[in-house]
């Protein structure tokens, strides 16, 4: 991570995008991927955001709809059967954004066949190499 300005004392700066749903046809199960069902996304980049909160620029941050058109793309995208592939997935092309140090990011599904269930959820973290 880029030394931070003597002055600033926070260690980790984060943008969080909390919540977002997306459909798609994943799951081990022929009938997970016969119907589409909700995915629900949670990303969180670690960065420094010093710059951006003194300029007031979208350039100098990590925007978010790039975060969330990820998100969408790879729940949209190809079927895999392990929403651990998905989560994976994910986190490899947010790691390829500029600024972003680290990258968690939790995805969560309701599998019908486990009913009554609130979700089963993976959540994963990488850090740039």
């Amino acid at each position: 991570m880029p030394s931070r300005l003597p002055s600033h004392n926070c260690s980790v700066d984060r943008i969080v995008l909390e919540g977002m749903t997306f459909s798609g046809r994943h799951g081990v199960r022929p009938a997970e991927r016969a119907r589409a069902q909700d995915f629900k996304v949670d990303v969180e980049v670690e960065t420094d955001l010093v710059r951006p909160s003194k300029s007031d620029q979208v350039e100098d941050s990590v925007d978010y709809r790039l975060l969330r058109a990820i998100a969408k793309e790879v729940i949209e995208g190809e079927s895999v059967s392990l929403i651990e592939t998905l989560a994976d997935r994910i986190a490899d092309r947010v790691l390829k954004l500029p600024k972003v140090d680290t990258v968690s990011v939790r995805v969560a599904k309701q599998p019908a066949s486990m009913m009554p269930i609130v979700s089963a959820a993976v959540h994963i973290k990488r850090t740039r190499a």
